[in-house]
Formats: structure tokens, sequence, C-alpha cells
């Protein structure tokens, strides 16, 4: 019987450290993801700070409700990435216009233009949830389904997205619920680019973000293009 006994306590130490090693690998995992925002100024950020982006209450604003933005605004990093996963709360209100915004990715700027090109995570008018390409090919790559976003979108209230960019696949994610899984299939776009804020032009609306943290993923093996 005492050798018994041992032998449990021993088995039973064992399932605990085990046990433990998950808490800590979870926590770990949990804590991968670095904020893009420090909540209080733009560093690491650039764009039109002057009379479209602003901070407030540690969330970054873009856009008024008093006149309308002239052209659609962008506030990106100044740091790219390649693959990743992204988070973003954003919360939009509007009384005029085309009534949008989005998060850019894999994006960059276009020489002597305020206009950028690249895969957008779009919000607002509808378009909640879907993939847009920016300045590039100008369409909706892919979007959910009327069924799917009216169960994800919480209209007018903050929302959140998650973006995974992994070589080819794309995945968004909104409040949890996936809305699209996209694999691009041409040769010639780019795997890597800046992440962005958008408020689109010829509205009167301001669109919050707050909450913006990423982590990085490995590196995909023709990264070089």
């Amino acid at each position: 019987m005492a050798t018994w006994s041992l032998r449990s306590v021993g088995t039973t130490s064992a399932l605990v450290s085990i046990l433990m090693l998950g808490l800590v690998s979870a926590r770990e995992s949990a804590t991968k993801a670095t904020p893009l925002f420090d909540g209080k100024s733009f560093e690491g950020w650039e764009g039109d700070t002057e009379s479209t982006w602003r901070i407030e209450d540690g969330m970054i604003l873009g856009g008024s409700l008093e006149k309308r933005v002239p052209r659609n605004e962008f506030l990106c990093t100044k740091q790219s990435f390649e693959n990743f996963e992204l988070r973003v709360h954003y919360k939009l209100v509007g009384t005029e216009g085309f009534i949008n915004g989005g998060v850019q990715f894999r994006t960059r700027r276009l020489p002597a233009s305020h206009e950028v090109e690249g895969y957008q995570a779009d919000l607002g008018m509808g378009h909640d949830g879907s993939l847009y390409d920016e300045s590039r090919r100008n369409r909706v790559l892919v979007r959910p389904s009327p069924e799917v976003l009216a169960r994800a979108l919480k209209k007018d209230d903050w929302n959140e997205y998650r973006i995974r960019a992994e070589g080819p696949r794309i995945r968004l994610w909104l409040n949890g619920v996936p809305t699209i899984d996209y694999t691009e299939t041409e040769a010639n776009i780019p795997r890597a680019g800046m992440i962005g804020l958008q408020i689109h032009g010829g509205c009167k609306a301001v669109v919050h973000y707050k909450d913006i943290t990423i982590e990085t993923l490995p590196s995909s093996p023709d990264s070089t293009r």
C-alpha cells in the first residue's frame, strides 16, 4: 500500500506540473501580441495628424461630424509587416455621405498622393467583414453573406476585427465570427506592407480605433517577393 501511495502522489505531481506548464504556455501565447498604439501619441504612425487624425481618451479618432471629410485619409504605421495576426476595435458614427472606414494591411503609400494601395478590412455602409483591394483592383475581393454579417456586426457600437495574414491566405473575423477566408492567386501582389487606418472621404463621420495589437508570425518561404 505504501508503494502504491507514493506512486499515486508522484503521478498526481506530474499531472499538476503538466497542467501548470499548459497554463504558462497559454498565458505566454496570450501575451505574444504587442500594442501598435500606445494610447497617447502617434509614435510609430504617420498621416494627417493636423486636421484629420487625433487622440482622445486613449483612442485614435478620424473625421468630423461638423464638416465633410474632403478625401480619403489614412494613418499608417512606419513599420512594414508580412505575416501577422492583427486585432483592432472600431466604432463608426456618421450623419451624411458614404459613412465608411477600413483597416489597411500589406499596404504602401502611393507616390505624391494621399492614397494608399493594399488590402483593406472594410467597415461601414454594409461592408463590414469584407475584404477590399484599395487603389489597386478597386473592388471587393470577397464579402460575407448577409446572414453572417447580421450575426456578427454590432451596429453603431464597438466591433472587433481580427485579421490573420499568412502567405497568400487572408482570414477575417468580426466579433469572433469568421467572415471571409481568401487565398490570393495573383503572383504579383505584395505580401508585406504597412498597417493603416482609414476614414472615407465625402462623409460627415467619425471613426474610432483602439486596442490595436499585432502578433507577428513566421515569414513565408517566398517572402522575398
